[in-house]
């Protein structure tokens, strides 16, 4: 397993080793003593899969309280892969990542608590699936627009498909801090 820092301080992208021949493939998707040295030590408590179609757009999700860490990747296709910074106080307030995940790679996305996340299908279906620290609490649920200006993500799809709930967020910045998550220093 390879482990990169993003521009992001705390999201990580992870490369599990795949191990493929003629007859299929292997890959380890978490190990909690690996995971932990790499800077995954949470522990997950729900576990997440939804398969969309191309263009469809998840997020920008979090809840707060109950933040969830999410360890996501693609079990199937390929997706945009975004997570942005919206901790109040935070030096990265505001910015994003955004990460390719395919299944043929296995890459991770790790995405700490705190942080907004959202895909996008870039292949003609995908089966993403989420490892979560925290229990979905849609009473604590926020949300951040997909498409603020001031965050600025490109998408990749010019014209997604989003829920009724995500076409209605708000910019970040209309959001009142006390629904945010407070940064804390390492």
């Amino acid at each position: 397993m390879q482990s990169e820092e993003t521009s992001l301080p705390g999201v990580l992208h992870i490369l599990p080793k795949v191990f493929g021949d003629a007859r299929g493939f292997f890959v380890e998707t978490y190990q909690f003593d690996r995971y932990a040295k790499a800077g995954v030590a949470l522990p997950f408590v729900q576990d997440n899969l939804s398969r969309s179609r191309h263009g469809v757009l998840r997020g920008l999700h979090l809840q707060n309280p109950n933040a969830q860490g999410k360890l996501v990747s693609v079990v199937d296709g390929t997706v945009l892969d975004v997570a942005v910074d919206v901790r109040v106080g935070s030096p990265h307030f505001g910015a994003h990542v955004a990460v390719e995940l395919d299944a043929t790679r296995m890459n991770q996305l790790w995405v700490p608590p705190g942080f907004a996340h959202g895909f996008v299908v870039l292949s003609e279906f995908a089966t993403f699936s989420y490892k979560c620290t925290d229990r979905y609490a849609p009473e604590h649920e926020v949300g951040v627009a997909w498409d603020d200006p001031a965050i600025g993500i490109d998408w990749r799809v010019a014209a997604p498909s989003l829920s009724e709930k995500d076409l209605k967020l708000p910019k970040l910045a209309d959001i009142p801090h006390d629904k945010l998550v407070r940064y804390e220093a390492p």
